[in-house]
């Protein structure tokens, strides 16, 4: 659907807010990314020999060597530590999953910029919470509250494509995507330097949480400075029209080239075999080639900044259908060498492969669904087609991982290629191109 006229100086100076904001959010959220295993090993021993064995985390730890013994083959105490991240991810996912959609529907009636501010907040007090946590239980508790809170993503979509026409939506929402390429290409390796000093005793992660805390209070004061409303002035002054412009949306529903229900299924099965395999891929360097862990930090970061260069360079220019179509086709491939790969160069050339991935899908997926919604819903459609994406996530990792151990590695990514396969028979079979990019391109 089309988007109000903005003025191109306009268009640009909204472009840099929401690139720079969106990029101190990103860096600042992938700080915690590789501390995940020394912080939790932190807890479980300030909690051995200061708590009960009754504590909240030695109860999750015994449920979750429960479901590890439940497998025929025997699973490393190494993974213990992992299993539990893995299950604070898919928390932290699920709570997205929820929180998405009301997120985006008040977006929809009180405008982005408030919606965003309030996001904000939570995001400080989570990571304030982090500061603070020298327990198992606040940690946790800040996970809950970030989980709850983070909007910005979803939010800087939807601002994205509130003063893009349909011409320029790909690129923008490749600037988006380029965000997170770069976040995480330096994110994790600032946030596991920061690691490195230890300011106080009681939290050695503080010094890492306070540059984090420092970035997004930066964040939050750069929004309220610079950051105009993108909402549509009509629907901030108008409330009463609300129901008149919504009932319009829905009656050209009929019309739409991809319905909401193909979009976000789509989203959903790709995102669940994607994450489940982004998630086992260190157990598989480490099982296979015995990577440290900062070896696996260089894959991860090579593939970062590739997919940040390809989206810079190339899925800007791209039709959104074709972005996707080439990166489930790379993604099929990729896992499919995966499983059968016995060198250390086939395994750079499936993280190309998934760099391309990285870099086209999600952000063409986004493309297409922001075509597809009109002002009056976009903040609200967007946040659903998150959410989809988001239970993806959260499952994704428990079921791969589940069927890699059960099964080993040539199953579990055989499967996972058979399903990208089935993606790609959504993407090539069902999915259209809308009209307006059509003619563009």
């Amino acid at each position: 659907m089309a988007s109000t006229p903005v003025s191109p100086g306009h268009r640009r100076k909204i472009l840099r807010v929401i690139f720079i904001s969106l990029l101190l959010d990103l860096i600042s959220f992938t700080f915690i990314l590789p501390l995940f295993p020394r912080l939790l090993e932190f807890y479980r021993s300030r909690e051995a020999a200061d708590a009960s064995p009754h504590s909240l985390l030695n109860r999750i730890l015994l449920g979750l060597n429960a479901y590890k013994q439940s497998f025929s083959r025997t699973i490393s105490d190494r993974y213990d530590v992992v299993l539990l991240g893995g299950a604070l991810g898919s928390l932290f996912s699920m709570l997205q999953a929820i929180a998405s959609p009301f997120i985006g529907s008040l977006s929809d009636r009180y405008g982005r910029r408030t919606a965003l501010l309030w996001s904000m907040a939570g995001n400080i007090a989570s990571v304030a919470l982090w500061l603070a946590a020298t327990d198992f239980r606040t940690f946790l508790a800040s996970r809950v509250v970030g989980g709850l809170s983070e909007g910005n993503v979803q939010l800087a979509t939807a601002m994205a494509a509130d003063i893009s026409n349909a011409e320029q939506r790909a690129a923008t929402m490749a600037m988006v995507g380029a965000c997170f390429s770069i976040a995480f290409t330096f994110g994790p390796a600032l946030g596991a330097a920061l690691a490195t000093v230890q300011t106080v005793a009681a939290n050695p992660f503080a010094t890492a949480a306070g540059v984090s805390l420092l970035l997004i209070l930066i964040e939050t004061l750069y929004l309220y400075l610079y950051l105009p409303e993108t909402l549509p002035s009509y629907r901030m002054s108008q409330p009463a029209d609300v129901s008149v412009s919504t009932s319009t949306t829905r009656a050209k529903a009929t019309s739409r080239t991809n319905s909401y229900l193909l979009l976000n299924t789509t989203h959903f099965i790709f995102i669940l075999f994607f994450s489940g395999m982004e998630f086992s891929l260190p157990f598989m360097t480490y099982d296979l080639f015995a990577y440290t862990s900062s070896q696996t930090g260089k894959l991860l970061g090579f593939m970062g900044l590739l997919a940040s260069i390809l989206q810079g360079g190339v899925t800007r220019r791209l039709n959104p259908l074709l972005a996707i179509q080439i990166g489930v086709t790379a993604c099929a491939a990729s896992l499919f060498l995966l499983g059968r790969l016995t060198t250390e160069a086939g395994l750079w050339i499936a993280a190309g492969l998934l760099a391309i991935t990285t870099s086209t899908v999600v952000t063409g997926l986004n493309t297409l669904s922001s075509l597809e919604a009109a002002e009056a819903e976009r903040g609200g459609k967007l946040g659903n087609h998150r959410s989809w994406g988001q239970a993806g996530r959260a499952l994704g990792p428990l079921l791969f991982c589940s069927l890699y151990w059960w099964a080993g590695r040539e199953a579990a990514y055989g499967i996972g290629a058979a399903g990208m396969l089935g993606v790609s028979g959504l993407v090539f079979g069902a999915l259209k191109a809308p009209p307006i990019t059509s003619e563009s391109q």
